[in-house]
């Protein structure tokens, strides 16, 4: 039961969770109490653009988060300052204005350079130590703050003529009520994100009020719920494969849930129950059997180290067919095969970018191969060396990439098993097989393509990952839907009409969708142009198991029959 602890990264997870549990707790009951659960959450929201930008910009995550989130209390205090009626319509602008300007900033300026996912829901499997330093400051400012200020915060927030008798000053004891409440929602930002913020500083000062009505003994039992949520939450997890914000979350609304209905049919029953809804779950792992421990971070990755690996290695493939690699949060089995990986083999330039942190709270030290380091063919106008694919990371949809990729994934294989057994010739062997399967599918593709006149190759796809792919078959791109290497990108009116007009002008034939994409913009343009939009690429990812792209040879066979048949008007397949 208590296997997940075992791992170091839920060790750090869990004593940011207990350490957050303070601020949580105490300030969670001054924000129930004064009417600020919607303030709280907007704190969260105002930060992500500051989240964005730091981690654009590979600033501190937290300079970023307070820097924004010390502007947004700032002002929200100067205007209730005049008028306390307009701070919820504050409030209101904050969340959606906040929200835009992030995805603007992640997906438009830095162009998936910031992981907007993780960024929204946190993860407490990846927060490093200054994050937990972070959290001890908050805890320890938060129980500071309450000693010093809360009879004048009670004071202000509900008989303001005693508080003028005390000589306090309602104002100022207001704004650093939210500056506080600000600092610790920044705090926590790592590990629950922008959104989730309530799940621990408003639904359980919420749950215990129900069946608490002194002040102090609220504030206890609200930190000790936190507490006991978070770290259950992360267990759960961990047991069921799912990110911890979102399982922290659900578990808080759960018990909150069900200590509302027991609080009205028996009060002295409902902490009980409450604490019997957090036990649930269980799970194990097994290890690779004595095989190589390898981790994939992509499907195609992960197909190529199956076919050169064979029965002497165990696989675990981060990303699954359809999944979006722009978008993806870490689950805590990545984590946990991290940490008992022999060789960690990713994309690099930027696709994966949030594997860097996994690998470093993974508390293991794997090697770690970028195989987009070592791809040897360029794109127009660069520079002799090694491809970096500083501005396209898609650098397998060329097979001589794959097949530069593959040769070194054998090598390290090779060099790995030395360690451990003597597969070395059979991982030689399968590697050599599968190198000239590549080369033969880079023939039959040229060959397909050398079909099609040159005036009639003209592309136009989901989102702009088949650069190499036009660049090596003699195709024109002649603009994507998305118009961005990132599918967290997104494409403006303006933008959507200009594409429009060039598929008009162009005489372009088809709009590929993709496996991975909503798509129904590109429906919507294809039936503006009278282009034909049913012919599917696989763009991000392999397709799931038993589809014509489940293997990296079947997707780019697949995507080339696709392809010469749009472009060709049905006259030409690569069967």
């Amino acid at each position: 039961m208590l296997g997940p602890f075992h791992y170091a990264f839920v060790q750090r997870g869990a004593l940011e969770a207990l350490l957050l549990a303070v601020p949580a707790g105490l300030l969670g009951t001054w924000i129930v109490l004064r009417g600020l659960a919607f303030f709280a959450h907007a704190v969260g929201t105002a930060a992500f653009p500051g989240l964005v930008l730091a981690d654009g910009l590979a600033w501190p995550a937290p300079a970023g988060a307070g820097l924004a989130a010390g502007a947004y209390v700032l002002g929200v205090d100067r205007l209730a300052a005049r008028r306390e009626s307009d701070r919820d319509t504050l409030i209101g602008l904050v969340l959606v204005g906040a929200l835009a300007l992030g995805v603007v900033l992640a997906s438009d300026v830095f162009h998936s350079g910031a992981n907007v996912e993780t960024l929204l829901f946190g993860s407490l499997l990846l927060v490093g130590p200054a994050d937990v330093r972070l959290a001890a400051i908050a805890a320890v400012v938060s129980a500071v703050a309450t000693a010093a200020f809360g009879r004048r915060w009670l004071a202000a927030g509900f008989d303001v003529s005693t508080a003028r008798s005390m000589r306090v000053r309602v104002q100022l004891f207001d704004a650093l009520l939210l500056a506080f409440v600000g600092f610790a929602v920044v705090s926590a930002l790592s590990a629950i994100g922008a959104l989730l913020t309530a799940a621990l500083f408003v639904v359980p000062a919420a749950t215990t009020r129900l069946v608490v009505r002194r002040l102090l003994a609220w504030q206890l039992a609200s930190v000790a719920l936190v507490a006991v949520e978070s770290v259950a939450g992360l267990w759960l997890s961990v047991e069921l494969n799912v990110p911890p914000g979102p399982a922290i979350a659900v578990l808080a609304g759960g018990v909150f849930a069900v200590t509302a209905v027991a609080s009205r049919l028996r009060p002295r029953a409902a902490a009980a129950i409450a604490l019997v809804a957090l036990l649930a779950g269980c799970g194990s792992s097994s290890g690779g059997g004595g095989k190589l421990r390898v981790v994939a971070t992509t499907t195609q990755i992960g197909d190529w180290a199956r076919e050169v690996g064979g029965p002497n290695v165990d696989v675990h493939q981060i990303l699954q067919p359809n999944t979006d690699p722009h978008e993806y949060e870490p689950r805590p089995r990545d984590v946990q095969a991290v940490a008992g990986a022999d060789i960690v083999f990713e994309n690099g330039d930027g696709l994966d970018g949030w594997m860097n942190k996994v690998v470093e709270q993974a508390g293991n030290h794997p090697d770690v191969i970028v195989l987009g380091d070592v791809v040897p063919v360029k794109l127009p106008g660069e520079s002799s060396g090694p491809e970096r694919s500083r501005f396209d990371p898609h650098w397998w949809h060329d097979p001589r990439n794959a097949e530069a990729a593959v040769f070194a994934m054998g090598a390290e294989l090779i060099r790995a098993d030395a360690k451990h057994g003597k597969h070395g010739p059979a991982i030689a062997r399968r590697g050599r097989a599968y190198r000239a399967k590549l080369e033969a599918l880079d023939g039959e593709l040229r060959s397909c393509f050398a079909k099609i006149p040159p005036p009639e190759r003209k592309l136009v796809t989901d989102h702009d990952a088949f650069g190499y792919f036009a660049h090596r078959y003699g195709l024109h791109v002649v603009g994507a839907v998305i118009p961005s290497q990132t599918t967290q990108a997104q494409p403006s009116a303006g933008e959507t009409a200009q594409l429009v007009a060039l598929i008009r002008r162009e005489h372009v034939r088809a709009v590929f969708p993709e496996s991975s994409l909503n798509r129904s913009l590109a429906e919507t343009i294809a039936r503006e142009t009278g282009a034909r939009s049913d012919l599917t690429l696989y763009g991000d990812t392999l397709g799931p198991a038993g589809s014509p792209g489940a293997t990296y040879l079947g997707m780019e066979r697949a995507n080339a029959d696709a392809i010469a048949r749009g472009l060709s008007g049905g006259k030409v397949s690569c069967p």
